[in-house]
């Protein structure tokens, strides 16, 4: 059951995810999300996270096709629908509008608690962390890993394992995320947090991109 395939599987789903979701490049987005939070109640907010990942990963590899049958979509329409959130997301933090967020009712009247509860889900893991671009590889790869030269239990390990690995490294990143910002200082982090909201933004729109280009695509071959 154990040999190169089965490495060589665990390694594709890696470096399939690992580049997209960019969990290092996500942490100093994450910290400036979660700026109204005390220091210690990140590390459980980052454990929150990558069990939300690796759920949203696992169901997107193992039945994500499935899902999109039933409803009739298309990976094109996830990807444009994805893009505008995920731009709309970035565009609302490089203008700090995320932490105008505490003075709702709603936020007022709820515990620190029950705030990490509403926000580990949205937008910290989707779309920040496991996005539309995320989901659209997670469910790519389910449809393509069945083609690798393993028997079936030792495929659903390798992938498991695989994911694992990327869940692991978003944990990390977000757990020990403060410590970047504190050695790059105040003004570094300030730079870095209003830097990484606009390549936020640029991703929503590669991803909005990415489905238009599609959608046009099957249109001009079909009206030939």
């Amino acid at each position: 059951m154990i040999g190169l395939p089965f490495f060589h599987t665990i390694a594709l789903v890696v470096a399939a995810l690992v580049p997209i979701i960019n969990p290092v490049g996500s942490a100093p987005i994450f910290l400036s999300m979660t700026q109204e939070f005390p220091r210690e109640a990140l590390g459980g907010l980052a454990r929150r996270i990558a069990l939300n990942v690796f759920v949203l990963l696992m169901a997107a590899t193992f039945v994500g096709t499935y899902v999109l049958e039933f409803f009739g979509l298309s990976l094109s329409a996830v990807q444009i629908g994805g893009g505008l959130l995920v731009a709309s997301n970035g565009w609302k933090l490089l203008r700090g509008e995320e932490n105008d967020e505490k003075t709702s009712t709603l936020q007022s009247n709820a515990t620190a608690e029950a705030r990490i509860r509403m926000r580990a889900f949205y937008p910290l893991t989707f779309p920040l962390t496991a996005g539309p671009g995320t989901i659209s590889v997670a469910i790519a790869l389910g449809a393509s890993l069945p083609a690798q030269d393993l028997p079936r239990l030792a495929l659903l390990l390798a992938i498991l394992l695989g994911i694992l690995l990327v869940t692991l490294s978003v944990y990390l990143s977000y757990r020990f995320a403060h410590k970047l910002l504190r050695w790059l200082g105040a003004t570094g982090a300030m730079v870095l947090l209003r830097f990484s909201a606009f390549i936020l933004i640029c991703v929503g729109v590669q991803i909005l991109t990415n489905g238009v280009g599609k959608v046009v695509e099957v249109w001009i071959r079909h009206s030939h």
